[in-house]
């Protein structure tokens, strides 16, 4: 959902297919149509989750809550709603694997996109990531942690971050986009490697700021505009989400790209 936002602020049109329930759900879902981005919802029971992010001033404290248990039905609302891609159109999988339903459904999910010529772009935090590579995703956005919890692999140094890229794409990721917080991003396509500095910043919360990067960078990325480009916007937009409540306003994302550097490795 953040990812559509992003990429609607930077005026690229989106649909969004999710799993909503209760008041918290039927409130995220009118409040997407009144800013006309469409969406398509799979409903369930159980209350859309509330996660809290807490900032003393020297730490960021996270409470993630697992999210509504999902039944048959829904999943079959899912499937039933992705029938609409086509070819030509990319499909962002964001967010975790809510209980009630099994790693095997992202595959489930990517192949239906393949058989329909649909590009699939994943972003996902859960173990299973390792085993969807095997289907050539276009573009994955793992952040440090994620390489280091789910592939073992180790990103302190421009180096160390080259030779993940390549066991990534040897794995069968296509793209590459590494966010490493404060520390900037990487993009690998098999051929180069590019780093991004972050601006600084004072931290508000960590909380969308990667979905804020990834959904700026797709925003240039997709349209085929530079890779530097795109990355700079990818941290700024990232920063200026970090240093705000939530998405916040998106005021200052032009000024902290003055601070940003691009160079390919």
């Amino acid at each position: 959902m953040n990812v559509s936002l992003i990429l609607n602020h930077y005026q690229q049109p989106t649909h969004i297919i999710g799993i909503f329930g209760g008041f918290t759900g039927r409130y995220i879902v009118e409040e997407l149509r009144q800013k006309k981005i469409k969406v398509t919802p799979a409903w369930v029971s159980e209350p859309t989750r509330i996660n809290i992010f807490i900032n003393d001033g020297a730490e960021e404290y996270k409470l993630v809550n697992p999210g509504a248990k999902i039944d048959d039905e829904c999943k079959q609302q899912v499937m039933h709603h992705l029938q609409c891609v086509a070819s030509g159109d990319y499909l962002a999988i964001s967010g975790s694997l809510p209980p009630g339903i099994e790693s095997r459904f992202y595959a489930e999910i990517i192949e239906l996109c393949q058989q329909k010529g649909c590009e699939v772009i994943l972003d996902i935090s859960h173990p299973v990531l390792r085993q969807l590579l095997e289907l050539r995703p276009l573009l994955i956005k793992p952040n440090d942690d994620e390489l280091r919890e789910i592939f073992g692999l180790d990103v302190s140094n421009h180096q160390q971050v080259r030779e993940a890229m390549r066991t990534l794409h040897q794995l069968g990721a296509r793209n590459v986009l590494l966010t490493m917080g404060a520390e900037g991003l990487y993009f690998s396509d098999g051929e180069g490697v590019w780093f991004c500095s972050a601006p600084k910043i004072a931290l508000v919360s960590s909380a969308c700021a990667g979905d804020a990067a990834l959904g700026a960078f797709l925003s240039k990325w997709l349209n085929k505009e530079d890779v530097a480009h795109a990355l700079a916007l990818a941290s700024a937009t990232g920063a200026d989400v970090a240093g705000s409540a939530g998405l916040g306003k998106l005021q200052r994302t032009e000024e902290l790209l003055q601070q940003i550097q691009v160079v390919q490795l």
